[in-house]
């Protein structure tokens, strides 16, 4: 189905579910009871019978959740996951104001988002759920540029108000390249994705050339991609594994003078860096506590048997070791953020959820 139908589909439903609560609310009780009215005792109710799970968030973590959820779905059919789609930055703001029970992120939380929680009340366990690289796509025509260095990178993405210095022929990124000019596609400027891009190449997150056609769909992308022989995009390798017969992707020069393509194999090993990157969702710890239908989807989620779901959707799992730690930390209802707000950019996610005592002896030094 296609990406714009899917979003479609799941606000209707979401809709639906809140109309569906407000009518009842109303056919019940004649009037629509506020919360500050309503005795805790009700409320915990309410939570205990609630039979719906929201989502919302990154459009890269999107097509993993979205099929956990319908697969969860299928094994438990009295239960509604309603995944929707945004950002990273949109789904955060959502979730720290009390609006969903889970956030999809492709990114770890910022400070101003934690702070955001902590002033309204939401303390949140934070969820690793696989690994991403981020992939450099042009048009399928371009015979010309199949590897680029982070420095070449940089140089054509860093802000820069002089028109005469600005890169806008690729014949300007390297000499060899043809006089061909250059136009650029980004995903959501809120999103996870161009946050730790324009982190890891430009050494700030936002901080980027402004002049390029942007899309919260990354459909969109593709396509303007696929129909400009001069273009350049980055998007999530799960979203150009399921596309890559439609765009090219360029192989990175990372200092090492080797040029690595993204796949499940150099994501998992490291060797693709700085461009990959781990996924997160952030749960309610009060909607993992209260609401069961919420508990239900998160243990399916981490679940060591539904693994091969991550891999079929095009995702790298979580090696075993830190699969077995995100459990504990979700069985524990451990809050807050290994990242501290920090970026993930060139962190080994091990090297945080693991103290350095404990990382000696899981490698026996």
């Amino acid at each position: 189905m296609n990406l714009v139908i899917q979003l479609k589909n799941k606000y209707l439903h979401f809709f639906a579910v809140a109309l569906l609560l407000i009518v009842s609310a109303c056919g019940n009780n004649e009037t629509v009871t506020s919360t500050s009215e309503t005795s805790p005792q009700a409320k915990e109710e309410d939570t205990e019978k609630r039979e719906y799970v929201l989502v919302d968030g990154s459009s890269t973590v999107f097509p993993l959740s979205d099929t956990m959820a319908q697969k969860f779905m299928n094994d438990n059919p009295e239960t509604q996951v309603i995944v929707g789609i945004s950002s990273s930055g949109a789904g955060l703001k959502k979730f720290c104001i009390g609006d969903t029970d889970i956030s999809n992120a492709s990114r770890p939380i910022k400070k101003s988002e934690i702070d955001l929680c902590q002033a309204n009340g939401i303390e949140f366990i934070e969820i690793p759920i696989a690994f991403d690289g981020i992939s450099i796509i042009a048009n399928r025509d371009n015979d010309w540029a199949d590897c680029l260095t982070m420095e070449e990178l940089t140089k054509i993405w860093q802000p820069n108000d002089d028109d005469q210095d600005k890169i806008t022929n690729w014949k300007q990124i390297r000499d060899e390249f043809p006089e061909e000019p250059l136009s650029l596609y980004v995903p959501d400027p809120e999103s996870g994705t161009y946050d730790y891009f324009t982190d890891a190449v430009n050494g700030e997150e936002g901080r980027s050339r402004k002049d390029y056609k942007a899309s919260e769909d990354d459909d969109i992308i593709l396509q303007g991609v696929g129909s400009e022989w001069g273009s350049l995009s980055f998007l999530g390798f799960t979203y150009y594994e399921k596309n890559k017969e439609a765009v090219k992707v360029i192989s990175v020069d990372n200092g090492s003078s080797q040029c690595v393509e993204p796949s499940s194999e150099t994501i998992a090993n490291g060797t693709y860096s700085p461009l990959s990157r781990p996924l997160f969702l952030y749960v309610s710890k009060n909607s993992l506590e209260n609401v069961p239908s919420v508990k239900a989807f998160v243990d399916y989620k981490i679940n060591i048997a539904n693994k091969p779901v991550i891999s079929e959707e095009g995702y790298v799992p979580l090696p075993q070791i830190l699969q077995d730690k995100v459990r504990k930390r979700v069985e524990e209802l451990t809050t807050g953020s290994v990242f501290d707000g920090e970026s993930a950019v060139g962190v080994k996610l091990i090297d945080k959820l693991f103290s350095e005592k404990e990382r000696k002896k899981i490698s026996g030094s």
